[in-house]
């Protein structure tokens, strides 16, 4: 014998019983709860000369937002060595270079800009246009939204890339070469015992960004050791050097990467040969940077070789990080209210040669891309004291080194 039950009788019986029961819209709530995307990018075979990679593309994953462990949900393998990313302010697109120097026949690599789907976190290729230079590093998306900003490392060049209303790139509105004097392979603050050398043999632009306000554009020259200050003119696309054009910084340190604060009134510098920090002040409206410290990212007890790699905020202004590699610690540093720094601690990294770090959508934890153990790391951030705590999750991603976070809707 066979019965059958309504679903209303059915959930009036699973009432009675005290068991309880939710209604369509709430399961559907449930089921379009928000999730923690994350993407990463690196190194894949077709890379820049000498430094081919064990990624296959994009890795997308979804994160814990209670543990931090990331669980993998697709890959991107249609493209080459996209060793740094960004997004759109909308999260509704994805910008990635091709860090290669055989995109075309001039030499140069490339950017792909995706649509980003804001519920799956799936991306689809709207196009992929020229960075304007060799084996492209770093790019950003201007704090106007209107232009993709890409340092091409061996060109020695800065590209503007205009965005199109459907969120697909244009070729370079405007392509800056730096010029100057050959400057030493290595600085003379080095820590004591460092081998490692940075090429300055030429200009190698290593980061692009706009201030917290966008009135200015700068970049940091890894190879002629100086950072560079433009305006964008937003109608043609074209940068136009600030009233002091560039800062010179220590002779050999190779300044790297750079981080404002909230405020856009001090900007820290890195070097990565040096492994060192200048904190700078920066005048929203002139431009102009003043150094008022610099401070080592390696203790006192440190002897040996190390390239400092990635610099990063807290989101709440309090405390900056920076990762080593080769020594393989991340270092934190206490942010004063006159914007100086203090060493609050160096830990072991738990991986090797960790390059980017990124704090996720929430700011609980630290991710860590580790390019040589072919791996992601996590670390719990202490908003209080800048205590990171080793999360011991180690997710494997071959040759990583760049992350971007989204919270689906």
């Amino acid at each position: 014998m066979s019965s059958t039950i309504s679903r209303r009788a059915f959930a009036a019986t699973l009432a009675a019983a005290g068991v309880p029961v939710l209604s369509r819209r709430a399961v559907a709530q449930i089921a379009a709860k928000p999730r923690i995307i994350c993407y990463i990018g690196g190194y894949t075979q077709h890379g820049p000369p000498g430094g081919a990679g064990n990624g296959q593309g994009i890795s997308v994953f979804e994160m814990n937002p209670d543990t931090s462990s990331l669980s993998p949900l697709m890959t991107y393998v249609d493209i080459a060595s996209p060793s740094f990313m960004a997004m759109s302010a909308d999260f509704r697109h994805l910008y990635a270079l091709s860090e290669i120097n055989d995109f075309n026949a001039s030499g140069e690599g490339c950017v792909t800009a995706f649509s980003v789907n804001r519920s799956s976190g799936e991306l689809t290729k709207l196009n992929v246009v020229r960075s304007g230079g060799a084996v492209p590093a770093h790019l950003s998306v201007h704090a106007s939204g209107r232009y993709v900003l890409v340092a091409n490392y061996m060109g020695g060049t800065v590209g503007v890339l205009p965005i199109h209303p459907d969120g697909s790139l244009g070729d370079p509105t405007d392509v800056v070469h730096n010029t100057g004097p050959r400057m030493p392979d290595r600085a003379a603050d080095n820590p004591p015992g460092n081998f490692a050398i940075s090429d300055h043999s030429s200009s190698h632009v290593h980061m692009v960004a706009s201030d917290p306000s966008g009135r200015f554009v700068l970049a940091c020259d890894a190879g002629l050791d100086r950072v560079y200050v433009w305006t964008l003119d937003l109608h043609t696309g074209r940068l136009v050097p600030a009233k002091i054009p560039f800062i010179p910084m220590t002779p050999g340190s190779a300044p790297r990467h750079f981080s404002f604060n909230e405020k856009g009134t001090m900007i820290y510098i890195l070097g990565e040969q040096d492994s060192k920090v200048v904190a700078a002040s920066f005048n929203p409206q002139t431009g102009e940077i003043v150094p008022q410290q610099t401070v080592s990212t390696v203790t006192p007890h440190f002897r040996g070789s190390t390239l400092a790699a990635g610099i990063l905020l807290s989101p709440n202004g309090k405390y900056l990080y920076v990762s080593n590699r080769l020594g393989d610690s991340l270092a934190s540093f206490h942010v004063n209210d006159d914007g100086t720094l203090n060493l609050v601690e160096e830990i072991w990294m738990h991986a090797d040669y960790g390059r980017a770090m990124m704090f996720d959508p929430s700011g609980n934890f630290l991710f860590c891309a580790n390019q040589r153990s072919d791996s992601v790391t996590s670390f719990k951030v202490n908003a209080q004291t800048g205590v990171l705590d080793f999360t011991w999750n180690f997710t494997p991603v071959g040759s990583p080194t760049t992350f971007a976070f989204m919270n689906t809707i």
